[in-house]
């Protein structure tokens, strides 16, 4: 197995951890940024680190996210004791629509597959304009098209 399939295996076995913490039956893009935000020692986990963004802040945002489409949906997330997810804890998640688009992206933004390296899915991740990702990360304040630029730059050649 490759250094980037190695990479993506992992984080993917820890996006399906997250996903079944929330009780969801899929790994989801979100999934897979928690994910790599712990995955120390690779430029994606220092792109996320130089805009504030490790774990906890990125748990935080979703949270945000959370509240916020309630809000638009006309309810109050405070207005209601919601219980805790709850799912089968031994079930395996399955990759889900976002991350799945999140991998394909990533995969595309690299010019040989030899080429490809963690950072490739944060881009692929970032690059996604409608979402959870991109609405939490707004939500946090974060200037998604500075942070894609930096990725770029952290892949060096416009992210090729």
């Amino acid at each position: 197995m490759t250094t980037f399939g190695s990479y993506v295996h992992t984080v993917i076995e820890q996006a399906g951890h997250h996903a079944r913490g929330d009780g969801s039956a899929m790994i989801e893009a979100q999934h897979l940024l928690l994910a790599m935000a712990a995955q120390e020692g690779t430029a994606a986990h220092q792109v996320l680190c130089s805009v504030g963004l490790d774990q906890q802040a990125i748990k935080d945002a979703l949270d945000r996210e959370f509240a916020e489409s309630l809000r638009a949906a006309g309810v109050s997330r405070g207005a209601f004791d919601l219980p805790q997810p709850s799912g089968d804890p031994k079930a395996s998640a399955r990759i889900g629509a976002s991350a799945r688009l999140a991998l394909e992206r990533g995969v595309a933004a690299a010019a040989r597959k030899k080429d490809l390296r963690p950072a490739h899915l944060l881009l692929g991740i970032l690059e996604s304009r409608v979402g959870t990702v991109p609405r939490a990360l707004a939500l946090a304040g974060i200037d998604r098209a500075d942070l894609t630029a930096r990725v770029r730059r952290a892949l060096g050649d416009n992210g090729r």
